[in-house]
């Protein structure tokens, strides 16, 4: 019986509706997609994530895949760091599953430095019953102490917690403990596996 809820904080918790957020920057729906495909799915915001990159080195990555486009980019990401900070449904997410009686918690690779510049982003942390921030206690995903060190932390049961992250890797080191595992692709998707679990809020 899944009791816990375990978010990844990059892609999963900070993650957010990507469309409406460039529609209401003006675009249509071709630009949207073409936005998307230099941007949304690049595969470098890992290292804007983990801090090894700032905005601008991101911006330069995006511009780099589709250069026609760089004006539309520069304008759909004025402020990257605000991309990130920009939670349209994690708070209610996090609510609605402890209404229905569901204990939240958070496992990230987050590094300090992502974690100082977007901590707009983690501001659903107060709304969490606890997690794990790797550059506070020195251990990275998919590395199996960091998932030992949440359940005993907090004295869980693997085989009550479902595990939500984007990286397969992280959700095939949980699965191999114990845990239920989702690998996060988008929200909806995520919610019907976790329906498929039992696991239902409204």
């Amino acid at each position: 019986m899944i009791k816990n809820i375990v978010f990844d904080i990059g892609n999963v918790l900070a993650d957010f509706c990507w469309k409406e957020f460039l529609e209401n920057k003006g675009f249509d729906q071709n630009m949207i997609k073409r936005i998307a495909k230099a941007s949304i799915l690049s595969p470098f915001w890992q290292e804007f994530d983990r801090g090894e990159w700032d905005g601008d080195k991101l911006m330069e990555e995006f511009v780099r895949i589709d250069p026609e486009i760089e004006r539309e980019l520069h304008t759909a990401y004025d402020n990257v760091t605000g991309i990130v900070a920009k939670l349209d449904y994690a708070i209610p997410w996090i609510q609605e599953l402890k209404a229905a009686g569901y204990r939240v918690y958070y496992l990230s690779n987050f590094s300090y430095k992502a974690h100082m510049d977007c901590a707009d982003a983690l501001d659903f942390i107060p709304y969490t019953d606890g997690g794990i921030l790797s550059y506070q206690d020195k251990v990275v995903k998919p590395d199996p102490a960091i998932y030992q060190l949440l359940l005993s932390r907090y004295g869980l049961k693997a085989q009550e917690c479902v595990f939500l992250d984007d990286t397969l890797a992280n959700v095939e080191a949980a699965r191999a403990l114990g845990f239920y595992g989702i690998h996060f692709t988008a929200r909806q998707q995520a919610l019907e596996e976790l329906a498929a679990l039992g696991v239902v809020t409204k």
